[in-house]
């Protein structure tokens, strides 16, 4: 029996139900988060940074958060530092993309 016959003929092997049944996607845990800076990154000035206290990130440890505001910014230039106290994040220059 071919491939496309036997996965015509076989039962699945969970329920199937229309995309528009369920529900968006996925919050990480640090959703809130994220969207605050992010909201906070569309009215930067040029030439500042957003400066976020470590202790005001309700125990999300900084390479956690920097991870996750890359992840939400993948298609944004964004560049971020940090000391002891701190996560600064700031718009880089745009760079040209493939």
């Amino acid at each position: 029996m071919t491939k496309e016959k036997k996965k015509a003929s076989s039962k699945p092997n969970y329920e199937q139900v229309p995309t528009e049944s369920v529900k968006g996607h996925r919050k990480g845990k640090h959703h809130g988060l994220v969207q605050r800076i992010l909201e906070d990154l569309e009215s930067l000035p040029d030439g500042s940074a957003i400066k976020i206290p470590l202790k005001s990130t309700d125990g999300v440890t900084l390479e956690n958060l920097r991870s996750a505001v890359h992840r939400a910014t993948k298609k944004l230039d964004v560049e971020t530092s940090s000391d002891n106290e701190n996560l600064y994040i700031w718009r880089g220059e745009a760079k040209e993309r493939f």
